[in-house]
């Protein structure tokens, strides 16, 4: 009896030391109240949850942490995003002179690369100049003939000039005879008819008038004479103005001579180069260009965005072939109308249904200091600027 109450005791549920079950500590408490039906309601008082609670912090520490990266968010863009404007709508402009020959004439030396570096005066290519130098010659050779004219026009009016001279002593010579035979025949006329033979009477009358016809021709040969001299300086001036000519024709071909040495106008580089040696040109033919070094940038920012941009602003400049580098420039100019406005075909919003359509403004900006000579900058090459206006 002793035996089977003692294994009844080391079986029973929830002894002290049996593996597998609770002991008596980590039983739930169980309590017994009276329900609402008439019946014992048991329940127990288990510990609080301890994931639960983790899952609060987690909720607490996400908010915060969300609360501060909006924070952060609200710092950098007040900071960093605000005052500042920027376009991808931007490229760098620059001078493109076209280099075109004055005269006509197969190319003769063609001094220049592709993309090649050259200063102001350099020799590009030279035209066959042959035909250009004897114009030269001929044009020289008809100055002296000329001026040679010129010389004998010139001497032309001394000679009647000193005719006008011989002439006018002429006219005094006959004068001084015309008046001594109209003397004489006063003479004649105031004495007695009967002192003087009829035959002197007659021959004084007779040189009176000879004296006088001869004064009479002396005085016409002398206005021939002074129009002669006008005649000649009339010539002189005729001759003055075929050498002003035929200067005018040498320095014509003195040009176009010096037109056969096409040169480069700025200093800049060769481009888009379309003449070989040999090649045949024409006058205003396209050859090649030359693009200075002096650049710029025209960004076309969008209208709502020059409510504070102002000229002078400073400007921050990133090239997309170089994007380590940061060039700075300011405002330059702000153009006084939308792009759109000044296109080959500007749109019509009378007609059709309207849609309104943000416009682009283009914005001069140009760089505070030259870019470096060792970058390939030039114009059509994509920026993006970036316009603090605050």
């Amino acid at each position: 009896m002793n035996n089977n109450h003692n294994s009844h005791q080391e079986f029973a549920p929830g002894a002290a030391g049996t593996s597998g079950n609770l002991t008596e500590v980590e039983k739930p408490a169980i309590s017994r109240r009276p329900g609402s039906n008439g019946h014992e309601e048991i329940s127990s008082d288990s510990p609080p949850d301890k994931g639960a609670a983790k899952k609060r912090l987690h909720r607490t520490l996400t908010a915060g942490a969300a609360l501060l990266v909006a924070v952060a968010a609200g710092v950098y863009y007040l900071r960093f995003v605000a005052p500042f404007q920027s376009s991808d709508d931007a490229f760098i402009e620059g001078n493109v002179i076209p280099i075109a020959p004055k005269v006509p004439g197969y190319v003769d030396q063609l001094l220049i690369r592709d993309n090649q570096e050259v200063k102001k005066g350099d020799v590009l290519l030279e035209i066959d100049s042959r035909d250009y130098e004897t114009s030269v010659a001929q044009a020289r050779a008809d100055l002296d003939a000329a001026r040679s004219q010129l010389n004998q026009s010139q001497a032309q009016v001394n000679v009647s000039k000193a005719k006008v001279a011989q002439a006018q002593a002429s006219v005094v010579a006959a004068g001084a005879e015309s008046q001594r035979a109209a003397d004489d025949l006063k003479r004649y006329e105031s004495v007695d008819s009967t002192a003087v033979s009829r035959s002197s009477f007659d021959a004084a009358q007779s040189q009176a008038r000879t004296a006088s016809a001869n004064l009479d021709a002396a005085r016409s040969q002398a206005d021939a004479a002074e129009a002669d001299v006008a005649l000649s300086e009339a010539g002189v001036e005729t001759a003055s103005a075929a050498v002003q000519q035929a200067e005018a024709k040498l320095r014509q071909a003195e040009l176009n001579l010096s037109y056969t040495k096409v040169t480069a106008p700025e200093d800049g580089r060769v481009t888009r180069r379309a003449v070989e040696q040999g090649a045949y040109t024409q006058p205003g033919q396209s050859l090649m260009a030359i693009v200075p070094r002096h650049y710029w940038v025209i960004a076309n920012f969008k209208e709502t965005q020059l409510t504070h941009m102002r000229v002078g602003q400073p400007v921050e400049i990133k090239v997309d072939a170089y994007p380590q580098h940061k060039f700075k420039g300011h405002v330059d100019s702000i153009q006084s109308g939308s792009g759109a406005r000044f296109s080959l075909f500007p749109p019509e919003n009378a007609t059709g249904n309207y849609i309104k359509v943000v416009q682009r403004v283009p914005v001069k900006i140009v760089f505070d200091d030259d870019p470096d000579t060792q970058l390939a900058l030039g114009p059509g090459m994509s920026v993006d600027p970036k316009v603090r206006v605050k």
